[in-house]
């Protein structure tokens, strides 16, 4: 019963904090809105008996990635606003068309993983605990995709602060070059 009410408590939160933050105008605001969201995941987690991985979403994605996200916001700039207008003809439109296609998979994967889950827990093989199951198959059958996803992390973080670096050192229209490194206002001695 408590498994129950817990669930009814924290349903609303993490919907309501998914949809607040796609409303959000403050990227901080929708960012520690997500936050949220993560924290009621892990709770979700705990009541499916997954221990381990309520511990991965509070430490790792609450914890680190969350933080990362509101350094690289931070460091972009909160007070920035962003052009509204559309750059690409039909993109709108396009984009409907995804989130209603995606809409439709997501119920066609849902009514056919109904049918799956019913099998009861005396069907399914014993195996070791959570942890040693997680980390046997992580490190044995997925140690390849495990390692490119770090790469490409990696690579998204640096690629982030190289791009944020480089849009503040290029002058706006209408600013005065830097002096010193431009060859053309030096003067040349004779």
């Amino acid at each position: 019963m408590g498994e129950l009410i817990t669930f009814w408590v924290t349903a609303p939160i993490s919907v309501g904090a998914a949809a607040l933050m796609l409303f959000q105008r403050n990227a901080v605001h929708a960012a520690l809105l997500l936050v949220l969201n993560q924290f009621t995941l892990a709770v979700f987690f705990v009541l499916l008996d997954a221990e381990f991985l309520a511990a991965v979403q509070v430490i790792v994605y609450a914890g680190a990635i969350m933080v990362l996200f509101l350094f690289v916001i931070m460091f972009l700039g909160v007070d920035r606003r962003e052009s509204l207008r559309e750059r690409l003809r039909g993109q709108r439109p396009l984009a409907i068309a995804l989130g209603l296609f995606l809409v439709i998979a997501i119920l066609f994967v849902v009514q056919i993983g109904v049918g799956l889950g019913q099998r009861t827990t005396e069907e399914m093989p014993r195996r070791a605990g959570n942890v040693q199951e997680v980390g046997r198959v992580l490190f044995t059958d997925y140690v390849f995709p495990f390692e490119v996803t770090s790469i490409l992390l990696i690579i998204a973080a640096v690629a982030a602060m190289v791009l944020a670096r480089r849009s503040r050192s290029v002058p706006e229209a209408g600013e005065p070059a830097a002096s010193g490194d431009d060859a053309t206002t030096a003067e040349v001695p004779r």
